[in-house]
């Protein structure tokens, strides 16, 4: 009673209540204003930092690791899955890029990594980032740049020109790519936001009912989702960007 429907900063429909606390594990934590503009702190906005920081801090130990070890030295067990993880993004990016997953490797690996975590992230308690389109949608505007960049190094005007041919067609290239970054975020945001949703209400069943469920749901949603949506959105960078600087 007294709730009503208001649109996040972010872009997705929330339901806020009387003590300023959203729906669906999204919180208000601090509002303040800027230069008269009204800011908003929501457990996204921490649980975006905390994913941040958690893949530095990983980085620079695996990195210091792998400096001090010796050729001859057994390889520990962080070396070892820190070895098999890269190991496994370099296959997957030479399979789809082939000569030119050397220039990509490391933005779609990180893009990978950090894109994964935001989905799983919901296992430790914490509101999964990508459910909120305030941050897929830059994602898909920076690997939407990226594509006109490389396409722009590799052909020059001729890959502006090619939107051009044949010219009937013009209008419709033109929306097809300018569709790229928003189908990128779209896609992403919202499978990884119905889980959210469907976690949600999950938990808002009695408990004697929700017995094992979910546990389930978490493997599904968190895991199963997340690794699968991670996967998609890298797969169709590298497929978008091959397309733009093929021969």
């Amino acid at each position: 009673m007294g709730n009503e429907l208001l649109f996040a900063g972010t872009g997705a429909a929330l339901l806020e209540t009387d003590s300023g606390d959203f729906g669906f594990m999204i919180k208000l934590l601090k509002e303040f204003k800027i230069f008269g503009v009204k800011l908003n702190i929501t457990s996204t906005h921490i649980s975006l930092v905390i994913v941040t920081i958690t893949l530095l801090i990983v980085g620079c130990l695996v990195g210091r690791i792998v400096k001090r070890v010796n050729a001859s030295d057994t390889p520990g067990t962080v070396q070892n899955i820190a070895e098999l993880v890269v190991e496994m993004l370099d296959n997957m990016v030479n399979g789809i890029m082939g000569k030119e997953a050397r220039r990509f490797v490391n933005y779609i690996s990180t893009l990978f990594v950090f894109v994964l975590l935001c989905n799983i992230s919901g296992l430790f308690g914490l509101r999964a980032p990508t459910a909120d389109y305030g941050v897929t949608l830059p994602l898909g505007i920076i690997t939407f740049c990226m594509i006109h960049y490389c396409g722009l190094k590799k052909n020059k005007m001729k890959h502006l020109t090619d939107m051009c041919h044949p010219v009937v067609l013009t209008p419709i290239n033109i929306i097809g790519e300018l569709a790229v970054p928003i189908s990128l975020s779209l896609r992403l945001f919202g499978n990884i936001m119905s889980g959210t949703v469907l976690m949600g209400l999950i938990y808002m069943l009695p408990r004697y009912v929700t017995v094992g469920i979910p546990a389930a749901a978490h493997v599904y949603f968190d895991i199963f989702s997340g690794c699968i949506q991670a996967y998609v959105i890298c797969m169709l960078t590298m497929v978008y960007i091959t397309d733009k600087i093929s021969d």
